[in-house]
């Protein structure tokens, strides 16, 4: 028997019918009761169905067989798009210019140690991390109190900013990361790096000298507090939507992936999630064999390949358990594909693909944080940040990506 979804409304009076009709027929109560409530359970169900997964990828599978679904939200909050307001504050590394008005010898500049404290005329040390200008000069002038018989006042200038990092990765002409001087936005950000790689650019690489961009702007992100922002910069650079062009704040993670590289990546519940060369013909039970096959806690009947860009990607769910008992045929790969191994089962099709791409992301970001800090100092653009910084990882697991 196969059930049809009515409108909402119409919920209470099918039920009442059936039961009707159930009582024509004198059939006894009990049974007549059962009916009626397994009936409401199933159209209560029809009316919130929930995403549904495919039940498998055939070998010969087309586009069509990938659900679309839209994780950004085209239009970032107003506030992104405007400097932030918040007060700008000190760290290690900042540079101060210091003077008792009225007496230019004392004249000083001084940089915020690693500890946070700064040393000025008599002081022996004052922790001004995380105070605004303002707050700094009051809390000298109150700590000169003690020496000094008539009220203290402090010049306080800024001359160099140390603390306020961006993280600008990837395929840019210099990536690295950078000091955050003043407001920047993602344009800003992009000409402070040279721009993104080119053909052209890569004399060593054998490439066609085509001018071609090698980034791939479709799968790039903008990571800020280990959440990847709704920020789509394949809009903002090649359409030119300005809506797009957020101002970045300090610490917020920038990564631009090579289009060139033939790459897929294997996460979740496998026992050693990595990236693997693409080679044609690749399926989905020799990429999962590379990472040495799934942990004994893996749900394999809901094993999901991701493709295409990561505000628009495209998810398709397979049965692995199936596969890898020969019971469907396996599933060939594409260059760029995430495979996600679960721990558990899924219902929402939106929320796991927002799952595998959050694990992705704060991935990727990881280790090429990584990657830049252990990197030359020397070369151009990379920069060691004092006292900390860098990306937050997200509550799902995160584990180094071995290549």
């Amino acid at each position: 028997m196969k059930w049809e979804c009515g409108e909402k409304g119409k919920t209470t009076s099918i039920a009442a019918d059936v039961s009707r009709r159930l009582d024509v027929k004198t059939v006894s109560r009990g049974l007549a009761s059962a009916a009626t409530g397994t009936l409401l359970v199933l159209l209560t169900g029809c009316l919130n169905p929930g995403p549904q997964f495919n039940a498998h990828i055939p070998a010969s599978y087309g586009e069509n067989t990938f659900s679309r679904v839209q994780l950004t939200n085209y239009v970032p909050q107003a506030s992104m798009l405007q400097p932030s307001p918040a007060f700008f504050t000190l760290g290690p590394g900042d540079k101060l210019e210091l003077e008792l008005l009225g007496d230019p010898t004392t004249k000083t500049l001084t940089s915020v140690g690693p500890d946070g404290r700064i040393y000025f005329h008599l002081l022996q040390g004052v922790d001004v991390w995380g105070l605004t200008l303002a707050e700094t000069k009051a809390l000298l002038e109150k700590e000169l109190g003690q020496f000094v018989k008539d009220q203290a006042v402090v010049l306080v200038t800024l001359r160099g900013v140390e603390s306020k990092k961006i993280w600008l990765l990837g395929r840019f002409n210099t990536p690295g990361v950078y000091n955050m001087s003043a407001p920047t936005t993602i344009l800003e950000a992009f000409a402070t790096a040279g721009g993104l790689m080119s053909m052209a650019g890569q004399r060593d690489s054998g490439a066609a000298m085509t001018g071609q961009e090698v980034g791939d702007l479709r799968r790039a992100f903008v990571m800020r507090k280990g959440e990847r922002l709704p920020v789509d910069l394949d809009r903002l650079i090649n359409k030119g939507d300005l809506s797009q062009n957020i101002y970045l704040e300090p610490d917020d993670f920038v990564y631009v992936p090579s289009s060139t590289a033939k790459e897929i990546t294997i996460l979740g519940a496998v026992a050693q999630p990595r990236t693997l060369p693409f080679v044609e013909g690749m399926g989905l039970i020799r990429a999962i064999a590379h990472a040495n096959g799934t942990v004994h806690e893996a749900y394999q009947h809901h094993v999901a390949i991701v493709r295409g860009s990561l505000s628009e990607p495209r998810v398709g769910i397979v049965d692995y358990k199936e596969i890898a008992t020969g019971k469907m045929p396996d599933v060939q790969l594409e260059a760029g594909d995430i495979v996600y191994v679960p721990y558990g089962p899924y219902r929402y099709l939106v929320r796991y693909a927002d799952l595998i791409l959050k694990t992705f992301v704060s991935t990727v970001a990881i280790n090429e944080g990584t990657r830049a800090v252990r990197s030359d100092a020397g070369k151009a653009g990379i920069v060691i940040p004092i006292g900390g910084g860098g990306t937050t990882p997200v509550t799902t697991p995160v584990v180094p990506i071995t290549r």
